[in-house]
């Protein structure tokens, strides 16, 4: 074990292991693979074959990355080095999992980023619906502040998951798991107006080749009628975005944070909010409560006989 093609297999194998056996999201193996490449080159700096590998070398690690590093990065490595040395001694490559006793830095507890209704009111109005970029632009701002959705959710939904006659959308979160997401007024007519006419002319730009987005159903296009991807919708965003001087870090989710704070905010049910959301988890959901807080004391203090 010793060879540096060796720790190469290894790691491949352990990166099949995640994808087939943990069923974890590309992403996140993409990111194990980082972390663990970077600390598997550790190891052949210090001329250290696995087997040879202990707590020490992996503080030892840890203390040559942490300079300049966040918490959040310092603990995401653990938890890669934790979770490899893990696979190591079930697979019995290596005797005992010497990574199981170390510990993860604790984090501060991080609450998402939110637009207030003003700032949102700002960024819903921006595009010109006039012509078919805007009109697009303007159904897929109003579609996920109607429903909160993530992005992935909206970018895959097809005609057969719109309804307009009923005002609903019917979309797959996380697992493939279906839910039906009513959409309001707004939402309904800047869909109506976008699927009538602006993507039937997006359309008209894709020229001939593989699948097009009409052959799928594809909802929301780009200019040259493909699909439109999360990175193009996250440049045309940010734009948007900054061409109200929001300096905030404004990104696709921060749709999905505001839509659930606003709600509670205005008095939603927190089960009713999870439903919409698609969250496994109340807890998850329970979150956005912190952020309602200050809302919560003014209700307060204006209701209350004795706040004053």
């Amino acid at each position: 074990m010793q060879q540096t093609e060796d720790k190469e297999q290894l790691l491949a194998n352990y990166l099949d292991y995640l994808r087939v056996e943990k069923g974890l999201a590309e992403n996140t193996v993409i990111n194990y693979e980082y972390d663990l490449t970077d600390f598997l080159a550790y190891t052949e700096e210090q001329h250290k074959p696995l087997n040879k590998v202990d707590r020490d070398v992996i503080i030892a690690y840890l203390l040559h990355i942490q300079e300049g590093k966040q918490v959040s990065t310092v603990a995401r490595k653990i938890t890669a080095i934790k979770s490899f040395f893990r696979f190591l001694a079930l697979e019995e490559i290596l005797a005992q999992d010497v990574g199981q006793n170390l510990e993860t830095p604790k984090l501060g507890k991080r609450y998402p980023h939110i637009l207030t209704v003003e700032q949102m009111e700002k960024l819903l109005a921006l595009p010109d619906s006039q012509t078919a970029i805007g009109s697009r632009d303007k159904a897929m701002f109003e579609v996920l502040y109607a429903t909160g959705m993530r992005i992935s959710e909206m970018l895959n939904l097809t005609l057969n998951d719109v309804n307009l006659e009923m005002h609903f959308i019917r979309c797959f979160g996380k697992g493939s798991k279906e839910r039906i997401v009513p959409i309001g007024k707004y939402a309904l007519d800047a869909l109506s107006q976008y699927l009538n006419g602006a993507r039937w002319e997006l359309l008209s730009h894709k020229k001939s080749g593989s699948r097009t987005a009409r052959d799928l159903g594809i909802v929301f296009v780009n200019a040259h009628g493909n699909p439109l991807s999360r990175q193009g919708f996250w440049k045309i965003l940010k734009q948007y975005a900054a061409s109200i001087g929001l300096e905030q870090d404004v990104t696709p989710h921060t749709f999905r944070h505001s839509v659930a704070t606003h709600l509670l905010e205005n008095g939603a049910d927190l089960r009713v909010v999870q439903e919409l959301l698609g969250h496994a988890n109340i807890a998850t959901t329970q979150l956005y409560t912190h952020l309602t807080q200050g809302r919560l004391r003014t209700v307060y203090e204006e209701a209350h006989p004795r706040a004053k």
